[in-house]
């Protein structure tokens, strides 16, 4: 623990000297000091309380004391590398690989997702013998090399920077904003077609496909939804052609679409990825992760000739703080916990949807929710700078939310799993406020054709989408303004 607790000023003064200038805080021109946390809250240097809508990391809880103490027993007793044998090394591959599909069944402990999804490529290189990947648009992948060529999100900020001749960029399955949306008869098929096409058009230069990467749910590109059966098509492709799947689950696993344990297996039970990536929450903040795959994989990984060893990865105290997490994850029914606070927060954000002309969008599932703002409804131009207005005006308010998309203009949530239906409330209450405020300085107004003879709004969208949005979230709440669900117990918040 630190000897010496600095006033704000100088530990950004010393930041500024001894950390490298690329690494950027929240808040830049005002930045927070956050000195502890718990559950969904972090307290600053002067212990006042913020909550946190964004830190998926700390995925049951900042500072769970379940975890706290698994960890802390088993430093006390042993902390060494996986050449030794241990228990806790298969007690939590056996507890992980039964959160999944009978094929993945073969576990590789590393460090971080990014760790993770660098030897998911090694696999596929190795395993087909071929060398370009197809990932999405706007899509993030990890900070080590061979991700940074694969993320779009990354190489496109880069100056002078060129696409790998090995990396191919499919479109993302967007229905709001890109190329096929929501009135597309079949978007699934139509964006899948798009790989379909790339993987021809490298077969035509000669080259061959390792693997399909993508996120199950994209996060950096803006919180997207792919339409149901988009990935069972690409997969379809990606296999004819001797690639293998690989599901990014860094951000979006361990129960937070609330309906399942995993995101992957919102496209139903007949898709199952080649190789599962996980970090993240893996641990709550203790650094660690996973590449989970198949048997026939993992002998193929091993034919190089080559072993693999990762000094941290799989460690006793590693293994026994991920094995408190899913307790954690079970005893308290966190995932349960995601449906239905997730399904409240989608509620709550679609009736601040019929009244605010800012909003064009929203979409999730369980606590994986995204908020896309917007200029102008019907054409769907992008408010990136109203975005950032609403981060920092609720960070006065101290409510910790960020923005990201390709435009910058959605605003995401991704708190703690024990994130409550008040803190919602609280959020959106804010939420409200700010774009009442943000609307009334642009002298903006809801369109007239969202505007009913009675004067109330009316949706633009097709009501089975919206439906399907709140039944994959499992909300039970009806549509009333959402000032009746903010109010009904109104009380002084601190």
């Amino acid at each position: 623990m630190a000897t010496e607790t600095f006033d704000k000023q100088k530990t950004i003064d010393l930041r500024k000297k001894h950390v490298g200038p690329s690494c950027k805080v929240f808040f830049s021109h005002d930045p927070i000091k956050i000195v502890r946390a718990r559950g969904q809250y972090m307290y600053n240097e002067k212990d006042e309380r913020y909550l946190d809508c964004i830190n998926n990391v700390a995925h049951v809880g900042h500072c769970h004391p379940d975890v706290v103490e698994a960890g802390a027993k088993q430093m006390e007793l042993l902390n060494t590398n996986s050449r030794f044998l241990h228990d806790n090394l298969v007690l939590y591959a056996q507890r992980l690989q039964a959160t999944l599909p009978e094929k993945l069944s073969v576990c590789y402990f590393v460090n971080s997702g990014s760790e993770a999804n660098d030897l998911a490529l090694r696999m596929a290189w190795q395993y087909t013998g071929h060398k370009d990947i197809i990932t999405l648009e706007n899509a993030y992948h990890g900070h080590v090399s061979s991700l940074i060529d694969i993320s779009p999100y990354k190489f496109h900020q880069m100056v002078g920077a060129k696409q790998s001749q090995h990396v191919h960029v499919a479109l993302s399955p967007d229905i709001y904003r890109g190329k096929y949306r929501e009135d597309h008869p079949d978007p699934a098929t139509a964006y899948a077609d798009n790989v379909k096409d790339i993987i021809e058009d490298a077969h035509g230069k000669g080259r061959t496909i390792a693997a399909f990467i993508a996120e199950s749910l994209q996060s950096c590109g803006g919180q997207v939804i792919p339409p149901a059966g988009y990935f069972q098509k690409v997969a379809q492709h990606v296999r004819k052609a001797g690639g293998i799947v690989i599901a990014d689950e860094v951000q979006v696993g361990f129960g937070r679409v609330g309906s399942h344990f995993w995101g992957f297996q919102l496209q139903g039970e007949d898709f199952v990825p080649d190789i599962v990536t996980m970090g993240k929450p893996i641990g709550n903040g203790h650094p660690m992760s996973c590449v989970i795959t198949s048997r026939e994989i993992a002998e193929g990984f091993m034919s190089s000739g080559m072993e693999y060893f990762n000094t941290f990865g799989g460690n006793p105290v590693s293994c026994a703080i991920g094995l408190a997490v899913l307790d954690v994850i079970e005893k308290e029914d966190l995932q349960g916990n995601a449906l239905k606070t997730g399904g409240y927060l989608t509620t709550l954000l679609e009736n601040l949807k019929e009244r605010h002309p800012l909003v064009g969008d929203v979409r999730g599932r369980g606590l994986f929710v995204g908020v896309e703002l917007v200029k102008d409804q019907k054409k769907r131009t992008p408010a990136t700078a109203e975005a950032q207005d609403v981060i920092y005006r609720l960070k006065e308010h101290r409510i910790l939310l960020s923005a990201d998309g390709p435009h910058r203009n959605v605003l995401k949530f991704k708190p703690p799993m024990c994130f409550s239906e008040e803190d919602a409330e609280l959020a959106v209450e804010k939420i409200d406020q700010i774009l009442t405020d943000l609307e009334r300085a642009l002298n903006l107004s809801m369109p007239e054709s969202t505007i009913s003879e009675n004067g109330h709004c009316k949706r633009k969208e097709p009501s089975e989408e919206i439906n399907h949005v709140h039944a994959s979230n499992g909300s039970s709440h009806k549509q009333t303004n959402t000032h009746q669900h903010i109010n009904k117990n109104k009380r002084i918040r601190t």
